[in-house]
């Protein structure tokens, strides 16, 4: 098997936390805590969690706009950082984001053909003229229209606005683009359009995607592979129909037992899981998830759980399996 086209061993990203007048370091925000993972080329790879689980900072950390604490994250086999400056600017045009909130992503002060094209400029990929042309055809590509070339961003829909995050990201030809939360703040009826338009690029460019998100419905439909994440460490991962179809983690269980089945005949146990996230400042010993989960024993409380490998590429961390 070849090589992952992302790979990512033992990545750890900790936030300082500063306390008093002096603003002495008290401890660390643990937001990424170990963290093992493997992204092939032209696989879409889900990454799924609550709010707090570090989705979006691995997201961030595996394109290096965020410096890692530990581990090691290689893009092509090409350690991302050990790069110097100059060697990483280089190969940013093969790593894009699309960002949740497509209207802060943009300078409200320039034309969205302005803000397109600007990537093609800065790396000296087209001339101005060039870049224009190819504006104009990667807003076509994405759904928008040659008149929107010289609107302004608040001209345009919350849909429209993340076509033009979209085409912004793939007007640069990359290999790899992180989508983070890219139709969770969009109506139903857009989202389903916004991820026609993610699979169709990916199909006519060959892409590699990295899909953050709370919607196990949109997940399920749209990855082939998904990771799991809880405070930081990721408990389960599976190809999607292994998943969903022979969850091995409690965690899993509960985030399953939440999406809706399309049929009022089908019935589903809710498993309700008690309290809230522990703080990624002072996680749990042991197993992180032992605090909310319906099945803990004595064990899951002392000594953290293996994340391994149970067949078929399935892999999970929890004391529980097989007992």
């Amino acid at each position: 098997m070849s090589e992952p086209l992302v790979q990512v061993k033992r990545l750890k990203k900790y936030f300082p936390v500063h306390q008093g007048i002096l603003g002495r370091k008290t401890g660390d925000v643990k937001a990424v805590d170990g963290v093992d993972l493997a992204i092939r080329r032209g696989e879409t790879f889900g990454l799924v969690g609550e709010s707090g689980s570090g989705k979006s900072t691995i997201g961030r950390t595996l394109l290096r706009l965020t410096e890692k604490t530990e581990g090691e994250v290689k893009f092509a086999g090409i350690d991302l950082f050990s790069l110097p400056a100059k060697e990483l600017r280089g190969l940013r045009p093969r790593m894009q984001m699309v960002f949740q909130d497509p209207y802060g992503s943009l300078n409200p002060r320039i034309r969205i053909g302005d803000a397109i094209g600007e990537a093609l400029l800065d790396h000296g990929i087209a001339s101005k003229a060039e870049a224009r042309e190819l504006v104009l055809e990667t807003l076509a590509l994405c759904g928008l229209a040659s008149y929107h070339i010289d609107r302004y961003p608040h001209e345009f829909s919350g849909g429209q606005r993340q076509r033009i995050g979209i085409a912004r990201a793939i007007i640069v030809n990359p290999e790899f683009i992180v989508t983070d939360e890219p139709v969770s703040a969009l109506d139903v009826s857009i989202q389903a359009q916004i991820i026609n338009l993610l699979q169709d690029l990916q199909e006519r460019r060959q892409l590699t995607y990295l899909f953050i998100s709370h919607d196990l419905s949109v997940v399920e439909h749209l990855c082939s592979t998904i990771g799991v994440l809880y405070l930081g460490s990721l408990v389960e991962v599976a190809p999607r129909d292994e998943l969903f179809g022979s969850p091995l983690h409690p965690y899993t269980k509960a985030l399953l037992s939440a999406v809706p089945i399309p049929d009022p005949a089908a019935k589903r146990e809710r498993i309700v899981l008690k309290g809230d996230i522990p703080s990624p400042a002072n996680p749990p010993a042991g197993c992180k998830f032992h605090t909310r989960c319906p099945e803990a024993t004595a064990v899951c409380r002392e000594r953290p759980p293996v994340f391994r490998d149970w067949g078929g590429g399935h892999y999970a961390a929890c004391h529980l399996i097989g007992e």
